[in-house]
């Protein structure tokens, strides 16, 4: 049975990359929708590696929890555009000032450039009443990108979770980047540093029926020590310390952080 699973799984795999041929990467990557700011990130993101190893492929449904300022939008805006559908779940403009200021944020950016974000669909996470931002079953690959420790302060984790297991086909991926703490963190400490262990965001996955497909070092960062005096915000791109010991922490760079692929088992 695991050798047949394989075999499926290497098929699928193979079929993707066949469809990948068809993605626009330079327009996506280098087009001039993005800030020469947003392009240097990729050095810590690695968008083209990361979204392939989650399985992104032509004629996808795919949906972008939480995106805030939109960085990853700016990637998989030109990527789907005329190649699928792409869903940006984003905050409830019900929800407090901090969710309509980034919503708000967002519908701008998205409003100043109708040529690569006009196709974007635009659906709001509502917590704490569990909307789906998407139709049940609908969904090929959901992306979370550094949200976990955000769901685990606002006490929706589970929640969450459940809200994306139901919105993925059977056989569909979840895609996590997640600031990777210690094995062994408490929960408050995971809420007030934001790096979060990988036994945390398998459990909180496995609870919501998804079961661990593969782990990838892709964003991985040896030269992040995870002891900051605020925690991940501690480093670029925020650098929440001001001037204090800058120079150390930019040479540190961006968090450490787990890439994780979680699917959705076929009925």
């Amino acid at each position: 049975m695991l050798k047949l699973r394989q075999l499926a799984a290497g098929m699928l795999l193979f079929s993707a990359m066949g469809a990948q041929a068809e993605l626009n990467w330079e327009v996506a990557l280098s087009g001039e929708h993005r800030s020469e700011a947003n392009r240097a990130r990729d050095a810590y993101r690695h968008p083209q590696e990361t979204l392939s190893f989650f399985g992104i492929a032509s004629g996808m449904t795919v949906m972008e929890l939480s995106p805030g300022g939109g960085w990853y939008t700016e990637v998989l805006a030109p990527l789907m555009d005329g190649n699928g559908t792409l869903i940006a779940a984003h905050s409830s403009p019900n929800g407090g000032s901090y969710a309509r200021r980034s919503l708000g944020g967002f519908l701008k950016k998205l409003g100043e450039n109708a040529d690569v974000f006009g196709s974007v669909e635009v659906s709001t996470l509502q917590p704490p009443s569990a909307i789906s931002p998407a139709e049940p079953g609908s969904v090929d690959l959901a992306l979370a990108f550094r949200n976990v420790h955000s769901w685990l302060r606002a006490d929706q984790a589970e929640m969450m979770f459940a809200v994306i297991a139901e919105t993925l086909k059977p056989g569909g991926v979840l895609g996590i980047v997640q600031h990777r703490g210690d094995a062994g963190l408490s929960l408050e400490q995971m809420k007030n540093s934001a790096y979060v262990s990988e036994d945390k965001v398998i459990e909180l996955a496995q609870l919501a029926g998804l079961e661990l497909d593969a782990r990838s070092e892709i964003n991985a960062n040896p030269k992040d020590t995870k002891d900051h005096p605020r925690g991940v915000w501690t480093l670029p791109p925020t650098l929440a310390a001001g001037d204090t010991d800058r120079e150390r922490y930019l040479a540190i760079g961006e968090s450490d952080r787990m890439t994780l692929r979680f699917v959705k088992p076929a009925e």
